[in-house]
């Protein structure tokens, strides 16, 4: 198995206050054909994601201002079908199931071992769910909304009255929400759900 099949031409964001780690990683994972863009803080990273392309999101826990588990929270918002992996120097096991029903694809421990790093690396571009042409397209607060109240089995006239919109704006807002996601009816867009882990995030929480 070629290891530049799965790296090649990523885009990886990665997040960590340390610059010595930023460092290594950026050049580990550029050497084997990714685009890597580093970040010291995770609003920086933040901002990047809601108008740049991400193909992995791999963040720190415990950082200045804004936290990798926050973190994690808000790329779930903005780009639901996001691999997010975390890594910690601080790791227990309460901290790592939280991670892990925030939507986290793994957690993994500092200091990072080259071999086990790139492992799980490997695994979560592979479960990349999302079709080629839908990667980087970020969803607005009103689609995340809607998106979840679709989750939660609400009609549209539900969901109008809950978010104080008029029926029109909420078919509006899942019409895009489907095209993003590369689906045209409702079932569909379920089923993509489930593929991208997002109804069993839901459920874990």
């Amino acid at each position: 198995m070629v290891a530049t099949n799965y790296y090649a031409e990523r885009r990886i964001f990665f997040v960590d206050d340390e610059a010595g780690v930023r460092r290594v990683v950026a050049k580990t994972l550029g050497r084997l054909g990714s685009k890597v863009s580093c970040f010291a803080r995770a609003a920086d990273c933040l901002a990047q994601l809601r108008s740049k392309r991400c193909d992995l999101l791999i963040t720190d826990v415990k950082m200045p201002g804004m936290s990798g588990i926050e973190l994690l929270a808000e790329a779930r918002r903005v780009a639901p079908w996001l691999p997010v992996l975390v890594i910690t120097g601080y790791g227990d096991v309460p901290m790592a199931v939280r991670a892990l029903k925030g939507g986290a694809l793994d957690f993994i421990e500092k200091p990072l071992g080259r071999k086990k790093f790139l492992s799980a690396v490997e695994a979560a571009l592979q479960r990349d769910a999302l079709p080629e042409h839908l990667r980087g397209r970020a969803l607005t607060r009103m689609e995340t909304g809607t998106l979840r109240l679709v989750l939660e089995g609400k009609s549209n006239r539900e969901i109008a009255g809950l978010l104080h919109r008029s029926i029109r704006t909420i078919e509006s807002h899942r019409n895009r929400l489907m095209r993003k996601l590369g689906v045209d009816n409702v079932v569909a867009l379920v089923r993509r759900a489930a593929d991208l882990g997002l109804t069993e995030s839901r459920r874990s929480k």
